[in-house]
């Protein structure tokens, strides 16, 4: 069998000082360059010039790191618990993914790209990834639930963010001269509130 090497670019990080921080960075480094299977926990901490208890202290294994530093649920939190009261659901959800693709993805673009490609390679990061979604989902919902959203109206919202979310990045990432990830965001709730209140004339 011959093994397929995938060759990513070169990817320059901003270097945390602590720890969970800098073996999280030490780990995406590494596996930009070599990929996600190369990559041993040992050489990830001496990157990171830290030892292998000090690894499994933070990381249960190589796909924590990976997805270390993710905080997009805790943004979503954060939004939907401080927005202003009367704020109808869609343009809560469409402001609040505005503010996640400005905070985490619109000064990061080359390192999205990396990451995305990383985890499209690989079956184990295809996976965590799955389930980051599905904790996505798991906060939006009952953040909707508790500004008084019925749950199936908070449960069809929560998918459909959390998949806007992902298509916007694609989009972004696939546009070779794109808008802001904010302004894509933006036009698939465009396009998707049209799919789904179409005009009489039936034209999208």
């Amino acid at each position: 069998m011959t093994r397929r090497v995938v060759a990513y670019p070169r990817v320059v990080v901003r270097w945390s000082p602590d720890a969970r921080g800098r073996l999280g960075r030490a780990a995406f480094e590494l596996f930009a360059e070599q990929g996600f299977s190369a990559t041993t926990v040992p050489e990830i901490t001496a990157r990171a010039g830290l030892t292998t208890r000090t690894f499994f202290r933070h990381f249960a294994d190589k796909r924590e790191a990976f997805f270390a530093g993710d905080e997009i649920p805790d943004l979503a939190r954060h939004a939907l618990a401080s927005a202003p009261a009367g704020l109808d659901p869609v343009t809560l959800l469409e402001q609040g993914l505005r503010q996640v693709a400005r905070d985490h993805f619109d000064d990061r673009r080359e390192e999205v790209r990396v990451r995305r490609a990383l985890v499209d390679a690989e079956p184990a990061l295809r996976e965590r990834d799955a389930q980051k979604r599905a904790d996505l989902v798991a906060v939006i919902r009952p953040g909707l639930e508790a500004r008084g959203v019925a749950p199936l109206d908070a449960a069809l919202l929560a998918e459909l963010t959390v998949l806007v979310l992902h298509v916007a990045l694609d989009q972004w990432l696939d546009d070779p001269d794109p808008p802001s990830m904010a302004d894509v965001v933006s036009a698939c709730f465009v396009r998707l509130r049209a799919v789904l209140e179409p005009r009489p004339d039936g034209v999208l």
